[in-house]
């Protein structure tokens, strides 16, 4: 691997130096180490079993000298990175391939008169705006531009979500700084244009949207509490409340519809979230209650003139048990995804007039098929599924008919956007090396319309690459898929730099996209293999389970069996690999470097979860209990042990290199996971091999972060990473 001392001789002699690089590298005197981080070791017992904890001071992130220590390590990496000669010539390539496309448009809403919101990027923009375009109408109008939001100069503002109210004479937005999620709302009266004196705080949108009225004269949305200065961080997530909010009202006198203890008929927990959900065409409201990061959900249902009576006469649907994941409501039946006696989930119906889940009939029976999402639409029910690993959308007719859309190019196909008021469904079309296109199904004429919301851009249909679906046996003999992404014509002598990618939590499956920041290293010569490990939703709620709590090590040891595939079939060797992973990703990424050091020549973790035995203090670990385990269990305190990777990095063994990531801002994994990973690996390294901390201090977990601060991000990984495995030409033109 390469060693620091190289990376300052190489930016003095490279040939590929511009004359800015040589500027930048000789006015900075770069050290050959990072700062030396202080031991001031704490040990705790759980169950029996020492933990040693010899960074636990890098966790008080309001300490000055905590900070400082991460500007320290911050200005290190960055003087490094920014010495690496391929690190400019990198950023510039991604800003392009970024900038292929003229725009990109996401988030869209559809209203039965025929407006359309959107939120748009321009090529060369650092953040999406939101956009109004009436029927009818050519160009769209811009509606909210969040660069003007942004609380100083030096921080900059994003949106966070939206709802139009039903019949288009209001919206509401959300706003966060700095990458934080600390959101609040605003309203705009869309027939004046004006932003009304409406404003909303401490809003929670990690789990929900704003609900409007029927009547549109206000809106349903989900509030924390207010806490003093010096509460705990673990009070953050607690208590959420459902309130509602009358337009031209003080927030203060918002009614609350459901809340922690305010009802019999409700037996919330302190750590749900709960939200409603208002469908036109139906008298009934849905309470949908998430309990922490758990995918299974539980339903209530009462009649919509209730729920400001203060009174509200709650019917439970489905609990918790009953493995219910997503719903849809049409009319006076709510349909319901569940995986009770469905490995893969199926879809079940029931009647809101008198539910009973027990009884509730089935339309999609349990099989191969993954039932993964469900929304209606005023014609039918549109469903995203798996069907043989590939994602597509499937209708289900009013006569219970049940058809699979055959997209244009027949690549995987996700539901864009679905309105209750509006016929036919838009869909995304991708694959992994061509730009994806969103189609608008008309279901009348069974036929599809490119929305031209997806421009074209000129690295969208590259030739010359490949994606390859492999399965690789596991450790235990499961067979898991992987994804490789690489150019056609590259020579499989075992010496290619190689990303071996996963995530495995929470059910979330790695699905097939394109990306132009992917091809910005495959370009390259690097081979990008997206292992789908298991704790994802590849193969349902099973697949699920097999790699989380206790079972987590299947996600480390999958990946591990990828590597060990690749380096088999020629791909690469371990000195050429790396595994990289963010957030619960981090775990995979962290564990697999620290059981099998030897299979890596580096390592990328990205605001990983790196501790997991402290993970229950911070401010979302309460919620990541359902998925992670607690420590105030015994077999739960094992799985925790088992995954967390600080806790696995040992004296006398040498590592790959490293780099860790992260935003100083981030409401969901603290940045000390990445600190105290960083500081001990530091503290072990050999041969002067690298951990470097990556910190941005106007970032958060990555949501609401700037373009230039992505770009910027992968110029440094992808550095790094060609740094420590070698790094191939770019292919000529012809």
């Amino acid at each position: 691997m390469a060693t620091l001392v190289g990376v300052l001789v190489t930016a003095c002699e490279s040939e590929d130096l511009t004359k800015e690089d040589l500027m930048q590298s000789s006015s900075k005197s770069t050290p050959l180490a990072p700062p030396v981080t202080r031991i001031e070791n704490v040990v705790d017992t759980h169950w029996g079993v020492q933990v040693e904890d010899p960074y636990r001071w890098l966790e008080d992130q309001d300490s000055q000298e905590v900070l400082h220590w991460f500007e320290q390590q911050g200005g290190f990496t960055e003087q490094v990175l920014n010495a690496l000669p391929i690190r400019g010539q990198l950023l510039e390539r991604l800003i392009e391939l970024d900038q292929g496309a003229p725009y990109s448009t996401y988030g869209v809403r559809q209203l039965a008169n025929g407006d359309i919101f959107f939120l748009r990027r321009n090529a060369g923009e650092s953040l999406a705006k939101l956009y109004h375009q009436p029927k009818g109408a050519v160009e769209a109008t811009l509606l909210l531009d969040p660069d003007a939001l942004a609380d100083d100069a030096d921080s900059h503002a994003s949106i966070e979500g939206y709802m139009p109210s039903w019949e288009g004479q209001y919206l509401v937005y959300g706003v966060a700084q700095g990458g934080s999620e600390e959101t609040t709302y605003g309203v705009i009266d869309l027939t004046s244009g004006e932003t009304l004196s409406d404003t909303l705080t401490n809003i929670e949108t990690a789990y929900n949207r704003p609900q409007w009225s029927l009547n549109g004269q206000g809106f349903y949305y989900s509030r924390r509490r207010e806490l003093p200065v010096d509460a705990p961080d673990t009070e953050i997530y607690k208590r959420t409340e459902v309130r509602y909010h009358a337009i031209g009202t003080d927030p203060i006198a918002d009614v609350v519809v459901a809340a922690f203890g305010v009802s019999d008929l409700l037996p919330l927990l302190e750590t749900d979230f709960p939200s409603v959900v208002i469908t036109p065409g139906s008298r009934y409201a849905v309470l949908k209650v998430k309990h922490g990061d758990n995918n299974e959900i539980s339903i209530f249902s009462a009649p919509v003139e209730t729920l400001l009576t203060g009174a509200v006469p709650w019917v439970q649907i489905a609990r918790e048990s009953d493995l219910v994941a997503d719903f849809a409501v049409v009319a006076d039946t709510i349909y319901l995804i569940t995986a009770k006696d469905a490995p893969r989930f199926k879809l079940v119906k029931t009647t809101l007039t008198a539910p009973n889940f027990n009884e509730a009939r089935e339309i999609i029976p349990a099989g191969d098929l993954v039932v993964e999402g469900i929304a209606a639409a005023a014609d039918a029910i549109y469903l995203s599924v798996k069907q043989d690993g590939v994602n597509k959308v499937m209708r289900l007719s009013g006569e219970g008919d049940v058809t699979t859309l055959k997209t244009p190019r027949d690549g995987a196909a996700y539901i864009s956007s679905v309105s209750p008021q509006v016929s036919g469904v838009l869909v995304y079309e991708s694959t992994w090396i061509q730009g994806g296109i969103r189609y608008a199904y008309d279901p009348f004429e069974d036929g599809f319309t490119d929305t031209g919301m997806v421009p074209k851009g000129k690295f969208d249909d590259l030739e010359g690459y490949v994606a390859e679906e492999v399965l690789v046996t596991s450790h235990d003999g499961i067979d898991v898929p992987v994804s490789i992404l690489r150019r056609a014509d590259l020579v499989l002598d075992g010496t290619n730099p190689t990303i071996v990618y996963g995530y495995g939590s929470y059910g979330i499956s790695q699905d097939v996209s394109f990306s132009p920041i992917r091809l910005g290293w495959i370009e390259r010569g690097g081979v990008f293999a997206i292992a789908h490990v298991r704790g994802g939703g590849e193969y349902g709620q099973a697949w699920h389970y097999a790699g989380r709590m206790q079972n987590k090590p299947n996600t480390w040891k999958d990946v591990i069996a990828t590597a060990e595939y690749l380096i088999d079939k020629g791909y690469t060797t371990a000195s050429h690999m790396a595994p990289m992973g963010g957030s619960a990703g981090g775990i995979l990424a962290g564990r697999s470097i620290t059981e099998r050091p030897d299979l890596f020549g580096a390592v990328v973790m990205q605001v990983g979860m790196l501790d997991a035995i402290r993970a229950e203090t911070t401010t979302n670990g309460v919620p990541n209990i359902k998925e992670f385990g607690t420590v105030t269990d015994a077999k739960g305190f094992e799985g925790l042990l088992a995954m967390s990777a600080y806790h696995h990095v040992e004296d006398g063994v040498e590592y790959p290199a490293a780099l860790l990531t992260h935003g100083f801002n981030d409401p969901r994994v603290n940045p000390w996971m990445s600190g105290k990973m960083a500081a001990r690996l530091q503290a072990v390294a050999k041969n002067n091999s690298p951990a470097l901390l990556r910190v941005d201090f106007d970032a958060g977990h990555g949501i609401g972060s700037t373009r230039e601060q992505v770009l910027a991000q992968y110029a440094d990984i992808y550095s790094f990473l060609f740094w420590q495995l070698g790094h191939a030409n770019v292919p000529t033109e012809d």
